[in-house]
Order: C-alpha cells, then structure tokens, then sequence
C-alpha cells in the first residue's frame, strides 16, 4: 500500500513504540505527543509497509514490542513538507520539524487509527 490521496486526505503511517503509542492513545487519538529534546523531527512514512519493517525490525528489538498507526493529514497542508527518500524506492518520509507539530496535528483529519502490532 502506498501513500493515497483523495482532494482533502492524504493517509500516511507511523511506527511507533508502547511509549509514544500510549500518549497518543490518551490525546484520544487526534495528536502526536510533542518531540523529546533529541527529538527533532517527526517522520510520518509514505508507505505501510515501510511502517511495518520499522515497527517490527527496530521498535520491537529497543522497546519490546512496535505498533504502526495510521492517520490522514490535510493533502493541501502537506506540500509544505518534501518527500524525503531515506534509502530505497519505498523509504519515503515527511520531515515535519518538532515546533511544528501542534499545527501538524491541528491538520489531522479524523482519528489515528492502530493498525499492528508486533512483539
């Protein structure tokens, strides 16, 4: 599956650990928690399965279990964040600054969505 888009949505995916997954869990699933000090960026992935080597391969092997998630950001929104290509044709990221992210969050559309979980 990759990135989709209709006029209004763009889907993308995150992997994630039990740590940040639990924040986002109690925003009621609308917002990712604000980066940690060495956490500059927040890398949404274009591409689900992506999410899922990082969740399985990286999460689960640092932090006991990964968890990829799925939501959709406003398409118009989004342009304002390039594409990066972090290795192969598939490794495709969005480098959205940490003082960003309150208004990235306030593009959400609709619920983040829990879609596997690896342990």
């Amino acid at each position: 599956m990759t990135a989709s888009s209709t006029p209004r949505a763009t889907t993308l995916w995150r992997p994630t650990g039990p740590v940040e997954l639990d924040l986002v869990r109690d925003s009621g699933w609308r917002a990712w928690p604000p980066r940690l000090p060495d956490q500059p960026i927040f890398y949404p992935v274009l591409n689900e399965e992506y999410a899922v080597m990082i969740a399985r391969d990286w999460n689960v092997r640092h932090d006991g279990a990964g968890f990829v998630t799925r939501f959709a950001v406003d398409t118009d929104f989004l342009r304002r964040y390039p594409v990066r290509q972090a290795g192969g044709r598939t490794i495709l990221e969005l480098w959205v600054p940490a003082e960003e992210l309150d208004e990235f969050n306030a593009h959400l559309v609709g619920p983040i969505e829990l879609v596997h979980e690896f342990r």
